[in-house]
């Protein structure tokens, strides 16, 4: 396992954004021009801030976060929730990092935990003084067909 401190605290930073609908810090830890990959939403690269901007401004609103669905049979439980990075590992060139890393979502529904798993890569880069994200690729954390169905 691999742990660049500086780019270690700033995605623990840029995570618990996501986590919170934390608009003022997400924006402040993402480049506007982000590009993504998000396999399990569509097969299409999703470009810029406005998708996540909504999902976490309606997860707000719905008083829940990403990755913690609310249950339809018991609406006034709030899930809790945690993250992990597994088998973390950090590549660093000067202005540039890479973080690669399985991301562990858990969350408490009413009827226990829940845990959901994806391969992910972030691309940060340091412009000035600050580290945005500028890139995201998602994958299953399961063995996926190489064709599909």
């Amino acid at each position: 396992m691999s742990h660049d401190p500086e780019i270690y605290a700033f995605l623990i930073r840029h995570f618990n954004a996501v986590m919170e609908n934390d608009l003022a810090t997400y924006h402040a830890t993402t480049s506007e021009e982000l590009t993504l990959y998000e396999w399990w939403v569509t097969p299409h690269r999703i470009d810029g801030l406005p998708f996540h901007d909504f999902m976490m401004t309606e997860n707000e609103r719905r008083g829940t976060v990403f990755g913690s669905d609310i249950d339809d049979e018991n609406p006034a439980y709030i899930p809790t929730f945690r993250f992990d990075l597994a088998n973390l590992k950090i590549q660093r060139y000067d202005n540039v990092a890479i973080a690669s890393y399985t991301l562990l979502l858990s969350s408490g529904q009413a009827d226990g935990v829940m845990v959901q798993a994806h391969n992910e890569s972030r691309v940060m880069v340091k412009t000035g003084e600050a580290w945005k994200v500028v890139h995201v690729h998602k994958s299953p954390a399961w063995n996926a067909p190489h064709t599909a169905p």
